[in-house]
């Protein structure tokens, strides 16, 4: 039996007047999308973590049957795990953002979009500046990096209470400097950053360009690698993880699971899609269980951009799910869920604890009388999975 996960986090929303009081699902053309709600089950999930605040990591722990509860750590030793860092037991990573601060206000939580070439000049700059036996800082993509602070007591001494600068947009960063063990030393080196940054000539030439300039760095998501099962222990199935967010690829890289980038910024939306298509198709070949996660939806729902949400979901069905239909109608022992992981109102640029919709298809798998997919079509299921971790042990499961 094959296993396909096709994940689209932050796809699922509320309705909206813009809409004619409809969601995006509704409103996007997806017509093999609603192919696999007719002819398997469709039902609800809850894949936020139940103690913790909804984010787009611990979703995706839970929809790989972790318990986001009891494995999550941070943000942080993710993307240090996508970087493939080895952290000593005293050293504690952290995710890292370049921002624009503006009088006192974060004004950017991307920094104007940076690129990863400049950013990368950044990082290296600030290696050569403030760099040393305890603190180091790792390139990642565009405004998100890592940085790993040592310290003798390791997690205890550094686990004051961060925010993601998505959350604080805005706001004055004053009332949301880090809070607890570690605090001046963080709020210090956020600071001194500050002063080097805003002088360089690659913030020089963005503010000339009028551009947001890279004029601080946030420190946030802290903590150690999480301790996971190996996926292959944990479900007896080979597999595979394809994305582009670092977190995503980080938490495949802990679980054992083979991590492919599906990044395609230079390529056209279909050369894209093709590729990506191919990558299934191999990966298939080769293992029992491939994942493939594409935040886009994610991306859009923070910029409040509700056509771009509509316009992803009728390029992943018209490129991708086409293109799996036709696989499946070939290859007969061969399962698949899609789910968007959790609801991120477009309007509300927030995520949400809600129920969201998933649809089994394939082997052994006998339909319902839901034949749409969408977030009102999902109420009609009496199939309901109360607990994240709950809905892949329901689809690998051989009943």
């Amino acid at each position: 039996m094959k296993y396909l996960l096709i994940a689209l986090p932050g796809a699922a929303d509320s309705p909206a007047e813009e809409f004619g009081g409809k969601t995006p699902f509704e409103v996007a053309k997806i017509p093999h999308l609603n192919f696999f709600a007719k002819m398997g089950k469709v039902g609800q999930a809850k894949l936020a973590a139940e103690r913790l605040e909804p984010s787009a990591d611990t979703a995706l722990l839970n929809l790989l049957g972790y318990e986001a509860d009891k494995v999550y750590t941070g943000r942080g030793p993710l993307e240090a795990a996508n970087l493939e860092l080895k952290l000593e037991d005293n050293e504690i990573a952290f995710r890292m953002n370049f921002i624009t601060e503006a009088n006192g206000i974060l004004a950017d939580p991307t920094a104007g979009k940076i690129t990863t070439r400049e950013a990368k000049a950044l990082i290296n700059f600030l290696n050569k500046k403030v760099a040393n036996e305890f603190i180091r800082f790792f390139a990642g993509a565009e405004c998100r990096h890592v940085t790993v602070i040592k310290d003798a007591h390791g997690f205890e001494a550094l686990s004051a209470k961060t925010n993601s600068p998505d959350t604080i947009v805005g706001e004055r960063l004053e009332a949301y400097w880090p809070k607890g063990p570690g605090e001046e030393l963080l709020k210090k080196l956020m600071c001194d950053t500050k002063l080097l940054l805003q002088d360089h000539e690659i913030n020089q030439v963005r503010v000339d360009l009028k551009e947001n300039p890279a004029n601080m760095i946030w420190l946030w998501g802290q903590g150690r690698p999480p301790r996971l099962e190996k996926f292959s222990e944990r479900f007896g199935l080979t597999g595979a993880l394809l994305a582009e967010a670092e977190y995503a690829k980080g938490i495949g890289r802990i679980a054992g699971l083979s991590v492919f980038e599906t990044n395609g910024a230079l390529e056209s939306e279909q050369t894209k899609y093709e590729k990506i298509g191919k990558m299934i198709s191999s990966s298939m070949a080769e293992k029992d269980f491939v994942g493939l996660y594409l935040d886009e939806c994610d991306e859009a729902s923070r910029k409040g951009d509700c056509k771009a949400k509509v316009s992803f979901l009728e390029a992943v069905d018209f490129f991708i799910l086409s293109k799996v239909k036709d696989y499946m109608e070939s290859y007969k022992d061969v399962r698949i869920l899609i789910t968007p992981c959790y609801s991120f109102p477009w309007k509300t640029k927030k995520q949400t604890r809600d129920f969201v919709p998933f649809v089994v298809a394939g082997k052994n798998i006998m339909p319902d009388d839901i034949e749409r997919f969408s977030e009102t079509a999902s109420k009609a299921s009496s199939l309901k999975m109360n607990k994240g971790a709950e809905l892949l042990k329901f689809f690998i499961s051989k009943s």
